[in-house]
């Protein structure tokens, strides 16, 4: 790690913690150094045994890590090991910053692996002090302790493609007065049953994408099939008709319930993103929509549920009984929406036992979905706001031919440790397939719940 010549050079020493947020973080710093401490190994080895999310993204992260030092030897592995990263992109190297016998002057106490790594930090500005050394944590206790020390810190923010979380896509778009004022020319065409209009607008709406729903005053509500600058296709929604769907005897409440619903019903979309406050019927309609597709229709064989909750990942290993039993408390707000979908009915208890005896409803834990393949199954990821971009990934890609996955999540109650709402799987998600042909992304608004979880929400 020897500067050459003039040249000043940055070096990324990377936490552990960003490691197990993306196991490919290491390659992602282009043309820069890439440093990580031995403490940070270390920890990685106590935490990769096990079947949790986490000790398989451990696993990944030092498979990487031994497929890129691969057969170096000691004193290039300390001085940095060359990144291949194919013909087209910078290489950067990695290297492993050694724990060797700490200088007479050190920051903090070395109680502490963090407090280790930042020292070895100083120690290394010492060494180098026309470079620049970044430490780069998801941790912001380590990130201030590191500049209290005189070292720069920063969030590892690659997977981060918002900067406020106020510019996440809502989905739809809502038009002052007329859309149609908008327009300085219109052909509409009917096709097998749908009508279809060709419009050219006299200005840009901001950022359309496909499958967004175009929402004015006047009543008018239209999807987006294609975008061409100011050059839009819009099908035609009809009001009415959104509002009077019915899944599982479920009726929507208002016209962005009633959006999501008329894509958690079309078998032409294959993700839906259902993201809003507490209460405003996001499990609900996912859950009515999956029984009605399940039961009546049979569009698909089964309903997979899963949830991300902190602490699932360790405490199911130690509830008694099958994977079903142990996830059932975790589960409750199925069940819970489930009772709701009944509760009309003359023994509700009895209707949600029907329910969950003849629907081939299955939970399952994020733990075990890892190489799991789900054919023709409606996957449902509840509270999906607390996974990582990296765990989003592992389960969208579980989801076979004729599945479809619905992911449900309140960006304002992240409970995961070095996650937030720009941070989150969901927001990571989100804008990764605004574009994609066959995706939705619906925010909920309003808190149809109570007034009592309206008031709430609002007030405390």
């Amino acid at each position: 790690m020897e500067a050459c010549g003039a040249t000043r050079h940055t070096f990324y020493v990377l936490d552990t913690n960003v490691l197990i947020h993306d196991p490919n973080a290491l390659l992602n710093f282009e043309e820069h150094h890439v440093i990580i401490p031995m403490t940070v190994l270390e920890e990685l080895d106590k935490l990769k045994s096990g079947k949790t999310s986490t000790a398989a993204d451990c696993r990944q992260a030092i498979r990487l890590i031994d497929q890129t030092l691969a057969d170096a030897p000691p004193e290039l592995v300390e001085s940095g090991v060359p990144i291949q990263r194919g013909k087209l992109k910078p290489n950067g190297t990695l290297a492993i910053l050694m724990d060797k016998a700490p200088l007479p002057a050190h920051c903090l106490p070395n109680d502490l692996n963090d407090n280790k790594i930042i020292n070895q930090l100083c120690q290394l500005q010492i060494r180098h002090p026309d470079n620049r050394i970044a430490l780069v944590s998801k941790d912001i206790n380590m990130r201030l302790k590191a500049r209290a020390c005189g070292i720069d810190a920063e969030d590892y923010h690659t997977d981060q493609l918002l900067d406020d979380i106020s510019l996440l896509a809502r989905g739809y778009h809502q038009i002052e007065g007329s859309f149609w004022d908008r327009a300085s020319k219109v052909e509409t065409s009917q096709l097998t049953g749908q009508t279809l209009h060709d419009v050219q607008l006299t200005d840009n709406l901001p950022a359309l994408h496909i499958n967004d729903f175009i929402i004015d005053e006047q009543g008018f509500v239209g999807q987006v099939k294609a975008v061409d600058g100011r050059d839009l296709r819009l099908l035609d929604m009809h009001r009415e008709p959104l509002m009077h769907q019915e899944a599982w005897g479920l009726r929507p409440r208002d016209l962005f319930q009633a959006l999501a619903m008329h894509a958690l019903l079309d078998p032409d979309i294959h993700l839906v993103n259902l993201t809003g406050a507490a209460g405003s019927g996001k499990t609900i309609l996912a859950l009515a929509a999956a029984i009605e597709q399940t039961m009546v229709s049979k569009t698909y064989r089964r309903i997979i549920a899963t949830r991300s909750t902190q602490g699932l990942d360790e405490d199911i290993g130690f509830l008694p009984g099958t994977e079903k039993e142990k996830m059932e408390p975790w589960l409750g707000a199925i069940t819970d929406n489930l009772e709701a979908l009944h509760m009309d009915d003359e023994c509700t208890h009895g209707s949600v036992e029907y329910i969950l005896d003849r629907v081939p409803l299955q939970f399952k834990s994020l733990n075990y979905i890892r190489g799991r393949s789900f054919q023709q199954s409606f996957i449902l990821i509840d509270e999906s706001q607390n996974l990582t971009p990296h765990q989003i990934k592992t389960i969208i890609t579980r989801a076979g031919a004729g599945s479809k996955v619905v992911c449900l999540g309140n960006l304002a109650q992240i409970d995961t440790p070095y996650l937030n709402a720009t941070s989150s799987g969901l927001t990571y998600l989100t804008e990764c397939f605004k574009d994609f042909p066959h995706g939705v992304h619906i925010h909920l608004q309003g808190v149809p719940r109570s007034v009592l979880a309206e008031y709430a929400e609002t007030h405390l």
